[in-house]
């Protein structure tokens, strides 16, 4: 979506965020264009859409991304870099020394990224009405609105649980007031947004046009993935039909989804959009990125930050990595997982092999375990033309694949007692994920499922939030060296700024009340 449209930058001015609660609460009124005069016209209201889907692939001036945030806080990551100082934000989500007293860093980063997220689709909702447009069109964006608005609070409440819920910019008067609600009514209002967004989204949308705006087949998806974390089993399984379609692995389902032969081909930049992407986030080659706004570039940073440091070319047969900063090591752990399994060489970049036979040399950073994350890692033949070269690789990332939806269809089914043998749905989908690659079929079990799921995605930000949505966070050996603390570090601490002179409360894990 941020390489279609070009943002508006006297209103993203205008969403500007303070200090303390007004981070996410408020606006100052004095330096934007004042909204009555912006919601005139078709035009405006979708720039001022953009603004809010722009959120959704937000990157932190501090390279921050909730990808590699939720990368090295799980077992199948370090923090690497070039020394145990790199990046220092991330060193402390890696091992688990971060606090909400923190100004900055992963916690900050997050809830700073979803509140914006949710402020500006609540403006958008409250101004859209009064737009002069095409009314079916009008529904179609207020749908897109308020599905992202269930996205962002769907990542605030596994993040922090204990958060405010506002359906409506805060007049600044209150924004010191603000109080939390429970969490189960943050999840009836996501489940509400999804159901409310379903009769004006479009079944799919034309990728050379709307390539990452969000369709039918994204709210069902989504909808899905929040009841799993429930474990509302028979309303996921509903909406993992529907996403999954009549014979997984087969035929594509009614969204046009279906997985592509190749799992390699998943990272190519010619392959957007494909026939396996649900949500797909967009990166571009052209927004001229710079050091003075890393924030702010359109490019995707994690391809500098995973790619090998200091990397030298001997041989011809060598990949064309552009050399990197060394971060997101795999652990050893994950590497004696994945060694012998058909989705090696497309998601690990193996520089110990490469050097050790004379092919390459590069830098043994901090942390050093000689294997990347190749998904992501940027190469000469994609990297930009023009603009700083390390902060403007166009590699998209997936917040939703198909292989995902199968693997906790597979879950939910044997979750709820559904049958799971040879010839079932369950079997079907579990095995569709693991044909594609040319493993053989294995019997559907948690543990199977469990592993699948830390092959198949690995590196794409799944693993933690996975861990703790199964409650193995607090007994995994590999987080618990890391500096993990059961039953308290399956959350992050709501910010000390944020709670600074507000009514918000920590949550008890962190030695609050709530």
């Amino acid at each position: 979506m941020r390489n279609k449209i070009t943002l508006v930058v006297a209103l993203l001015a205008g969403l500007q965020l303070l200090g303390s609660c007004k981070k996410f609460l408020a606006v100052n009124p004095e330096e934007r264009i004042l909204e009555s005069d912006y919601y005139t016209t078709q035009a405006q209201a979708f720039s001022s859409l953009t603004t809010v889907y722009d959120m959704v692939g937000n990157q932190g001036g501090g390279y921050l991304t909730k990808t590699n945030i939720m990368n090295v806080a799980s077992d199948d990551h370090l923090a690497g870099g070039a020394n145990s100082s790199d990046i220092g934000d991330l060193q402390s989500i890696a091992k688990y020394t971060y606090t909400q007293s923190a100004q900055n860093g992963g916690p900050s980063y997050l809830w700073s990224k979803g509140f914006i997220g949710v402020y500006r689709a609540n403006v958008f909702l409250k101004h859209v009405a009064t737009t002069q447009m095409d009314a079916t069109l009008k529904a179609r964006y207020i749908a897109e609105a308020k599905l992202l608005r269930a996205y962002f609070y769907f990542d605030l409440v596994r993040f922090f649980k204990n958060i405010p819920l506002t359906l409506e910019p805060v007049d600044p008067s209150a924004i010191y007031t603000i109080t939390q609600v429970p969490p189960a009514d943050v999840y009836k209002q996501i489940i509400q947004d999804l159901k409310d967004a379903q009769a004006s989204l479009p079944a799919t949308a034309p990728a050379a046009s709307e390539g990452g705006r969000v369709t039918l087949g994204v709210d069902h998806a989504l909808l899905a993935r929040v009841y799993m974390w429930q474990k509302d089993y028979t309303n996921a399984l509903t909406e993992f039909a529907l996403v999954n379609g009549p014979a997984p692995g087969v035929s594509a389902s009614t969204y046009g989804y279906k997985l592509i032969p190749n799992f390699g081909d998943l990272w190519k930049i010619n392959n957007k959009f494909n026939s396996e992407s649900i949500f797909e986030i967009v990166f571009n080659s052209t927004s001229n990125g710079g050091w003075g706004n890393v924030g702010g570039t359109e490019g995707n940073l994690e391809c500098i930050l995973v790619g090998p440091r200091n990397y030298t070319p001997l041989k011809t047969t060598a990949p064309d990595y552009v050399s990197g900063w060394s971060g997101q090591p795999f652990t050893d752990d994950f590497w004696n997982l994945i060694h012998y399994d058909p989705r090696n060489a497309a998601t690990v970049a193996n520089c110990d092999s490469l050097e050790t036979n004379g092919i390459i040399t590069y830098l043994h950073a901090y942390q050093n375990t000689g294997h990347f994350i190749e998904k992501f890692a940027g190469r000469v033949s994609t990297k930009a033309t023009t603009g700083q070269l390390e902060l403007n690789f166009p590699v998209d990332m997936y917040e939703i694949r198909l292989a995902d939806m199968y693997l906790l269809e597979a879950e939910a089914q044997l979750a709820s007692g559904g049958a799971v043998g040879v010839g079932t749905r369950a079997y079907a989908l579990l095995n569709a994920v693991r044909a594609r690659v040319g493993a053989g079929p294995v019997p559907v079990t948690l543990p199977n499922i469990k592993k699948e799921r830390r092959l198949e995605l690995a590196g794409e930000g799944q693993r933690w939030l996975d861990l703790v949505r199964w409650g193995d966070a607090g007994t995994n050996a590999v987080l618990l060296s890391k500096g993990f603390v059961a039953n308290k570090m399956e959350i992050f601490p709501i910010p000390q700024s944020e709670l600074n002179n507000t009514k918000l409360q920590q949550s008890k894990e962190w030695g609050g009340t709530l």
